[in-house]
């Protein structure tokens, strides 16, 4: 299994192929509650790490999401677009946001392994 990675910010992200994917962790979720919209980005958008890329909305306040490294949208979780609690239900499984094909691969060296992430919370 590939490992997951992960930014301060609570999103994650696991390489699968030449593209990662990413979405927000557990914690972040549950900080937001439950979600009711979801604003994806568009596909073959270029994206530079620390844009917003993402907005999610819960009854409780909207929230932005960045993007972890450089690169290319190469596809987004359309299933969000009608049932936005995905993100609740599985955040780290079938509610992922993007696809992204990395630009700087050596980006990936500045994400926080799991146990780094879990420390910070």
């Amino acid at each position: 299994m590939t490992k997951t990675l992960f930014t301060s910010d609570h999103e994650w992200l696991r390489m699968e192929g030449d593209a990662a994917v990413v979405g927000i962790t557990d914690y972040a979720q549950e900080q937001l509650g439950d979600l009711v919209f979801v604003e994806l980005p568009e596909v073959g958008r270029q994206v530079t790490k620390g844009e917003t890329v993402v907005v999610v909305e819960s009854v409780k306040a909207a929230s932005d999401v960045y993007v972890p490294v450089d690169g290319e949208i190469v596809a987004v979780n359309d299933a969000l677009s009608s049932d936005p609690a995905l993100v609740n239900n599985a955040a780290m499984g079938d509610g992922w946001l993007f696809k992204i094909k990395l630009s700087n691969p050596s980006q990936l060296d500045e994400l926080m392994d799991e146990d780094a992430y879990k420390a910070t919370i």
